[in-house]
């Protein structure tokens, strides 16, 4: 029976440690800078205390929690080339995979029910998108991936391994293990696809709908603050294709067809450009928050002098 796995973290025969080591690197410290720099900016300035705001600081949190479960993992064991990891922390790392990525799917569509409202709905934005209910929807999004990856964690680890133990991923994931497996693996798969369906597809529509009902206010009156507003819409809806597109490729598609390579790189779609492109799309392209990030270095600036 296998006791622990190695982490292949690259296609047999290919030497990729410094290309892992830069690229990860960079981009995992980009990660923590961009998000790090949204939730000071979103809690020390007072005008950005808004809904929209407070599910991005959010977002920006769970963000680089995300993107620390594998990266830095990845990059020691590049350097160490000590690529081997436990049952135990195979499955935490599994469920804490699961549950970022459940978590965050649930804080984008959360966000762009937000802009729904604002922009369709702005004279009741304040009543919906009240404290206590964006409090409650943010414990209500933590509770389900916490459920969510606590069944598909232990689903996957209530099966047999003991055949190899050589994981072809840079972190341990369920579809590397359903093809290590010794026991059928058909409920695995049919919990996979109907779990992807009904939450996935659910956020993903939710998400479509509201995007077209902003695209035909927009378009049949478009003032200066609607259209504002909508800007951070199409970046959104970008962050959103990627992340399910990616990690729809790598769970459900059949293991027969699969390939180590691309398995990789749509992992590190899922796992690492997301929680990158955040501060990017909230950050740079959003005049407000670059206005606050100017006030709170310009205060700090003083503070330092005095």
């Amino acid at each position: 029976m296998v006791t622990e796995f190695i982490l292949l973290g690259s296609p047999d025969g290919w030497n990729m440690t410094v290309l892992y080591f830069t690229i990860f690197t960079v981009t995992y410290l980009g990660t923590l800078l961009g998000n790090l720099l949204i939730v000071t900016v979103t809690t020390a300035d007072q005008n950005l205390h808004t809904p929209m705001y407070f599910f991005l600081r959010n977002l920006s949190i769970l963000d680089m929690c995300y993107i620390s479960i594998t990266v830095p993992n990845a990059c020691v064991n590049s350097l160490t080339g000590n690529r081997v990891i436990s049952v135990g922390g195979c499955a935490t790392q599994i469920f804490l995979v699961i549950f970022c990525a459940c978590v965050e799917l649930l804080f984008l569509t959360i966000m762009a029910w937000d802009r729904y409202v604002a922009i369709c709905q702005p004279l009741q934005y304040p009543i919906i998108m009240n404290p206590q209910f964006c409090v409650h929807m943010t414990l209500a999004s933590l509770l389900s991936g916490l459920v969510y990856a606590g069944v598909h964690t232990g689903n996957t680890f209530q099966l047999s391994f003991c055949q190899s133990n050589v994981v072809h991923q840079f972190f341990c994931d369920v579809p590397s293990l359903l093809r290590l497996s010794c026991s059928d693996t058909r409920n695995n798969m049919v919990l996979l696809l109907m779990s992807f369906i009904i939450v996935g597809g659910g956020c993903f529509g939710l998400i479509i709908m509201s995007y077209i009902h902003i695209f035909s206010t927009v378009l049949k009156s478009p003032t200066r603050a609607s259209v504002k507003a909508f800007s951070t819409c199409t970046p959104h809806i970008l962050v959103v294709s990627i992340f399910l597109s990616s990690s729809t490729g790598v769970y459900l598609r059949p293991s027969a067809t699969s390939d180590t390579l691309q398995d990789m790189v749509l992992s590190a779609f899922y796992t690492m450009v997301p929680p990158l492109l955040n501060p990017l799309i909230y950050s740079l392209r959003n005049k407000q928050v670059m206005e606050a990030m100017g006030r709170v270095m310009g205060i700090q600036f003083f503070l330092r002098k005095c």
